[in-house]
């Protein structure tokens, strides 16, 4: 069985990507087969994976659209051992061509269908907005969303809006979509602010959160530019312990077997 969840979050600069790949980076480590689905048309998942999406012939779009069957348009890094269904330029028009198309909250979906059962995991990178393209990716997340929050008091605000929009997804579209966790990103231990915002979100959505947070780290951020996930990139630091964390909370509650954790940390 796919498990499929959707990272969301309206508000850009949250550590959505970077929850995304590392995640995902951290599963096809821990013997998961695991997609990554970039649905975003800043196409950051597929940079962050060494991509360059300008020469992305077929991607995300053409599969949305039909154009062309997801499985052969997913690339594959062996190194990594992790694939990626690919954003690229083409993505930026898509949601005023989707909307002529019946059942347009549903293309992903149909799209993503076919290879179900391929992967064990199945994360989609959607957009930093609430449109289409974001509709789409949570009616694909059979398991539920995931949602980055970062450290800051603005995302509070932005977060209560979010989970109103899900919960209208949820009774008009997809009875079934569900919150799998919210993590807590970029958080700073020095500042009053990052542990009264820590303590904000835990407060106002008890057993939503997940227990590990995510650090603002240096080596999260330079890891990127490499075309690499965190665990590759500087698997030592305190940003790569933490998610290695997080997917082991997460393996744990997908009743999921898990390896044992590293424990030497360079910062």
């Amino acid at each position: 069985m796919t498990r499929t969840y959707a990272l969301v979050n309206q508000k850009g600069g949250v550590g959505k990507t970077t929850t995304a790949i590392n995640i995902a980076a951290y599963l096809a480590e821990m013997g998961q087969k695991t997609l990554i689905v970039d649905l975003d048309p800043q196409a950051n998942a597929t940079s962050c994976l060494g991509v360059n999406h300008i020469k992305i012939n077929s991607g995300t779009y053409d599969a949305l659209i039909g154009r062309i069957p997801a499985s052969e348009i997913i690339l594959h890094n062996p190194k990594l051992k992790l694939s990626i269904l690919p954003s690229s330029t083409a993505l930026a028009g898509a949601q005023i061509e989707m909307v002529g198309i019946p059942d347009r909250e549903k293309l992903l979906l149909h799209a993503l269908s076919p290879i179900n059962g391929h992967y064990d995991y199945i994360l989609i990178d959607c957009p930093p907005s609430l449109g289409l393209l974001t509709l789409n990716g949570l009616l694909a997340a059979s398991e539920g969303v995931l949602i980055p929050v970062q450290c800051e008091y603005l995302a509070l605000e932005g977060l209560t809006q979010l989970i109103h929009t899900l919960r209208r997804v949820q009774s008009n579209l997809f009875p079934d979509l569900s919150i799998r966790g919210l993590v807590l990103t970029m958080f700073d231990g020095r500042t009053n602010l990052s542990r009264d915002v820590a303590q904000e979100v835990r407060r106002h959505f008890p057993g939503m959160v997940f227990e590990t947070v995510i650090p603002r780290s240096v080596r999260i951020a330079e890891a990127p530019s490499h075309g690499l996930p965190i665990s590759f990139y500087s698997p030592s630091s305190s940003g790569a312990i933490a998610y290695r964390a997080l997917v082991e909370e997460l393996l744990q509650g997908d009743g999921v077997p898990m390896r044992e954790p590293i424990i030497s940390i360079e910062e």
